[in-house]
């Protein structure tokens, strides 16, 4: 019994050292991660969905593409894990990531997810991934412009969300131009 259990463990460091060595090289995860950091368990619709970033096209996954809610893990920045209260963010609405093209449209920028914590109200932006549910997305966009006035807290994070007027941008980036 105790040679089994030593079998698995000297097996478990292997597989735990052959993932590291595997991932840094193919440049699939940070630094440091494990496999088993590659998914999560959805903390509002508690499906399990992977992190991979060949599936998702982004590099820190962390809302669910069925629901859209997120979890409060970054602080500074994306993928810094640093934030303390961990409690589950819901999606608002949508906002543009303004882009610095000297010649591309004012109006021109990446769709981003507007989420806002539970617990704190710290609001952020995420990108929207390749394997995101595009009616969820959308329902999102026209629930939010069917709010009445942002609350204080939205007007206070400097977050500019997208309204009405924005339907044909967001149609096209979401479904294409048809």
């Amino acid at each position: 019994m105790k040679d089994e259990y030593f079998a698995f463990q000297l097996e478990a460091r292997r597989i735990k050292a052959r993932s590291k060595v595997n991932a840094g090289r193919f440049g699939i995860l940070r630094p440091g991660a494990y496999l088993a950091e590659t998914g999560f368990k959805c903390g509002h619709c508690r499906v399990f969905i992977s992190a991979e970033p060949l599936l998702s096209g982004v590099n820190n996954r962390n809302h669910c593409p069925y629901c859209l809610w997120s979890k409060h893990l970054d602080l500074y920045q994306a993928g810094d894990r640093l934030a303390a209260c961990k409690s589950l963010m819901q999606p608002v609405g949508l906002a543009l990531k303004r882009t610095h093209k000297k010649y591309g449209p004012q109006a021109a920028g990446e769709l981003m997810l507007v989420h806002v914590c539970v617990e704190c109200n710290k609001v952020s932006l995420n990108r929207i991934a390749a394997d995101d549910v595009v009616e969820k997305v959308w329902e999102i966009y026209t629930a939010s412009c069917e709010a009445p006035r942002p609350p204080a807290w939205m007007v206070e994070s400097e977050v500019t969300m997208l309204d009405q007027s924005a339907a044909r941008l967001v149609r096209g980036q979401l479904y294409g131009n048809r």
